[in-house]
């Protein structure tokens, strides 16, 4: 096919909106929306008397486009069924986030974007509205107590003169690096009594983020020395430690040449425990595996914390006391040990949780170490929140703290399980495989690819939907997705993480085709329906394996996928430190006797693209410097001019290495889905293009569904009786007729009903006693129980129809311009002066949504009877937008329910 036709074919088959499918309007199944929206504690922290939490938990704001976090309080004094009370605290559209407890427990302070995001801001626990302590307008941000009056924070200086005269003549030019320009940031001190401010660190450099000691008296602090923007690979920050009752300022662990991080002080404020990556070559600050120091004050020395466990730490520590909680790594699971400090020494023990082994993740640990939140899920259950008393290794009197997710908790979750493998050097590979929803034993089905990112992430037994990976809607697509742990993940200690070191793609792409080879002969999977997808490295692997295996799979979709190492050394900012990392130096260096860097070619899709017939659909940001945007340009200009894939190139605005925006995170998927439907699934995406939901084609449509006899009359016929046609509410409950019953239909119960030629669909209007004399008689010809709506029932379909009668046939839409209640008794002389039928056919105005069911002229044509009165409007009545209550008609016919 050449390129002209091909695109006007994509052009034509793929939808770019949103794309609704038929199976995502079933209210069971998963949809990109849920996906988003899945909520999750975050920035937990206890109180000072154990009896409260405060966190955050993020939500999408339509209007901005953007996600935002709102703080909770969580009451650990008031149960509420199986959980304890929780309030939200702020409802802002903006983002409110970093909160903490004041020092006697009595106010939350916290930090929030609006007002341009340079206020503290604090709360009663008691009540009341957000109120601002100060406006820092230089900004703030890491919030931390120094004692029960002074909040230690992060900013800087301000602008200098040589920035206010850039601003001055709108100079916009982005200098990426100049060292004659360092802008510091720095640690300050807010006294909340006094209201100062007073400078704490005097660093020349910007600071990449501070701790402070339980008494107030000791700060550790790191200090960039070089911007990793333009130059990566480079030293890594210094780290110091200051004395605040002193001054004094020492740097430490200056002998070590691997980043450390993550500091937290012990209880006794005699030391701190720290982090530092250990790789066997620390050249290009390369992947490696996490491990566990303590640093002694008294001293300035520090000492390894021995965990007795080779695959390193998988998800950080917290300390409790003077001991640490450290959740190791574990291949595809985390494992919880206790660290018991003892002197120089520690004593490791296990924390046994059940059935939340290897589950498990900590959130925080209160300061005085006797509470602990964490989270359990697995990847195929969806968070679950506990609190717990910490004695030793042990956690007692759990209790589950807060329910998410309540609406997600009713929709089914696929199965899955660890799947573990020999892959490349027969050595041993894991990955989590997620089985069809529909799975029959025996029967074979397509495979799809989620490849993790890194390449040195990892996939755990943990629940992971998100935007880029949503392996529960592609199983209820009848789909196995799997998620490879390849070589190069980490969580699987050293040498793993390091295999493919100079040795990149080989192994990964072994490890995957050997899983696809297992799950073929196992019976599970049909290799002729395969597709593969994955962001920043997954997209790399995705694309990889379409250049190695052309004819392996149906579709391929990358996110933020490097095609060409030669220009992502130069314009990746960590190109040197990842691309020599892995490829073994620079591009112009002489390795194996060239006078170049062979891997700079050789690993590059782009010089074998001419090989890929999968149809691609490629995701970028525009402007992402982890994969440098223009390889996204460079892969979709390969793929367009060779000609043998279909290939379809989104280009997100403003957007970095991952994306941010709702839209954008919906479109990815929804894109992607209708990519994977067409090109796996075959299925010709549902949605028209040129065809609007509310547009009078679709209400003809709509209306089309309803039932009709041969002689257009509508509803159903029934032992030779035209009777109502209603529709089902809700799974298991009444029905409800879709339209007022009509003349023709009234006129089968009584013989002797006259009405003008061509109304036969027109409702009848009747009295009270005809009404009721009209559903015995239903009830009495078909054995089934009609009725009319009682009274729960009417007030209900009142609330619908007041919504709908500024849009339906009322005197309102008579007048033809927004008629107020002064001008209704002057109108009605003129309509008087009419000798004609305002009503209408029934269908004609839009229909109102009961639950699943569509009815119509809920708001208009004709009043409507229940047990004790009247509800709606009719064609003769006013509605009246400053008045809900239900109103008494002249015109008024008849809606039956069916039980």
């Amino acid at each position: 096919m050449e390129n002209k036709n091909l695109f006007t074919f994509l052009f034509l088959i793929i939808t770019f909106n949103f794309i609704v499918t038929a199976q995502e309007k079933d209210k069971t199944r998963w949809t990109p929306e849920d996906i988003i929206n899945t909520e999750y504690m975050k920035s937990v922290s206890v109180s000072p008397k154990g009896n409260m939490i405060v966190w955050t938990k993020k939500k999408a704001v339509k209007k901005k486009d953007k996600f935002v976090s709102d703080i909770y309080l969580t009451l650990l004094n008031i149960q509420e069924k199986e959980t304890f009370k929780t309030i939200q605290l702020t409802f802002s559209d903006e983002n409110d986030f970093n909160p903490i407890f004041s020092q006697n427990g009595e106010s939350i302070y916290f930090l929030s974007a609006r007002d341009k995001g340079k206020k503290l801001w604090r709360m009663s626990i008691y009540g009341g509205e957000a109120e601002e302590v100060k406006e820092f307008k230089k900004g703030i941000s890491n919030l931390q107590w120094q004692n029960e009056n002074t909040l230690l924070f992060q900013s800087n200086e301000g602008k200098t003169l040589y920035e206010k005269e850039l601003e001055e003549i709108k100079d916009n030019v982005t200098v990426v690096e100049d060292s004659l320009h360092w802008k510091p940031t720095r640690v300050y001190a807010y006294n909340l009594k006094e209201k100062t401010i007073k400078r704490i660190t005097n660093n020349k450099k910007p600071l990449s983020g501070f701790v402070i000691s339980p008494n107030g008296k000791w700060l550790v602090y790191r200090k960039n020395r070089s911007r990793s923007y333009a130059s990566d690979a480079q030293k890594d920050p210094f780290n110091y430690l200051q004395n605040l009752e002193t001054g004094d300022v020492k740097q430490i662990i200056t002998d070590r040449g691997f980043p450390s991080n993550s500091f937290q002080f012990t209880r006794d404020n005699k030391g701190f425990y720290f982090t530092s990556t250990y790789a066997s070559n620390p050249k290009w600050n390369g992947a490696g595996i996490s491990e566990l120091y303590y640093y002694t004050i008294a001293t300035n020395s520090y000492k390894k914390v021995n965990l007795k466990w080779n695959l390193g730490i998988g998800r950080g520590y917290q300390v409790v006391g003077n001991d640490a909680i450290v959740t190791l790594a574990n291949k595809a699971y985390y494992k919880l040990a206790y660290y018991k400090k003892n002197g120089n020494a520690w004593v490791k023990s296990s924390i046994n949780l059940g059935a939340k082994n290897n589950h498990t993740t900590i959130l925080s640990v209160s300061k005085d170490g006797s509470k602990v939140i964490y989270q359990y899920s697995t990847a195929s259950k969806l968070p679950t929140y506990y609190i717990a008393d910490i004695s030793k290794n042990k956690f007692l009197n759990e209790k589950e703290v807060v329910k998410l997710n309540k609406k997600l908790a009713k929709k089914p979750i696929t199965k899955s399980e660890v799947m573990v493998w020999k892959g490349y050097n027969n050595e041993e590979v894991d990955g989590i495989l997620y089985y069809p929803s529909t799975y029959e034993k025996g029967k074979r089905y397509p495979l799809i690819l989620s490849i993790h990112g890194g390449p040195a992430g990892t996939d755990t037994d943990m629940w992971s939907e998100r935007w880029s990976t949503y392996p529960n809607i592609l199983a209820q697509r009848g789909a196995f997705v799997l998620k490879p742990n390849y070589h190069g993940s980490s969580n699987h200690g050293l040498s793993f993480v390091e295999s493919i070191k100079g040795n990149y793609y080989e192994p990964e792409l072994e490890d995957i085709t050997k899983a696809i080879a297992i799950l073929d002969k196992k019976g599970l999977i049909d290799r002729n329906q395969m597709g593969t997808m994955g962001w920043s490295n997954g997209a790399i692997l995705t694309t990889m394996l379409t250049v190695r295996f052309p004819d392996m799979f149906k579709f391929a979709a990358p996110g933020a996928g490097d095609v060409n190492w030669t220009s992502d050394y130069g314009t990746c900012r960590f190109g040197v430190s990842f691309d020599q990392s892995y490829f073994g130096g620079a591009p112009w260096d002489d390795v194996n006797g060239k006078f170049y860097n062979e891997n700079y070619i050789i690993k590059s899709p782009l010089f074998e693209i001419e090989k890929i017939k999968t149809p691609t659909i490629i995701f970028h940001g525009s402007k992402d410097r982890a994969v440098p945007r223009d390889q996204g340009w460079e892969y979709y200009r390969g793929l367009q001019q060779v000609g043998k894939a279909p290939v379809r190139f989104l280009w997100f605005p403003n957007q970095p290495h991952g994306l941010g925006k709702i839209t954008h995170q919906l479109r990815k998927m929804k894109e992607e889905l209708a990519w994977i439907d067409t090109y796996l699934f075959t299925k010709n995406p549902s949605k028209n293009e040129t065809f609007k939901k509310e547009s009078p084609l679709a209400q003809l449509l709509e209306i089309e569904k309803a039932a009709t006899t041969t002689t257009g009359n509508y509803g159903v016929l029934f032992n030779g009786k035209l009777i109502p046609e209603t529709v089902l509410v809700k799974k298991d409950s009444i029905e409800i007729a879709r339209f007022e019953v009509t003349n023709a239909q009234y006129k089968s119960y009584n013989s002797m009903h006259k009405y003008n030629v061509g109304l036969d669909n027109y409702p009848v209007t009747v009295s009270k006693t005809e009404a009721t004399n009209y559903v015995h008689w239903l009830s009495s010809i078909t054995n089934k129980k009609y009725r009319l709506p009682n009274l729960a029932e009417a007030k209900n379909l009142h609330k619908k129809a007041f919504k709908a009668a500024k849009n339906e046939n009322t005197l309102n839409y008579w007048a033809g311009y927004a008629i107020t209640i002064d001008e209704v008794r002057q109108f009605n002389n003129k309509l008087e002066e009419v000798n004609t039928n305002l009503f209408k056919k029934v269908g004609e105005f839009k229909g109102t949504s009961i639950v699943s069911a569509k009815i119509y002229d809920l708001g208009g044509n004709v009043a409507e009877y229940y047990d004790n009165g009247i509800y709606g409007y009719s064609a003769y009545d006013f509605y009246d937008a400053n008045n809900s209550e239900m109103l008494t008609s002249k015109h008024v016919g008849i809606r039956v329910i069916k039980e």
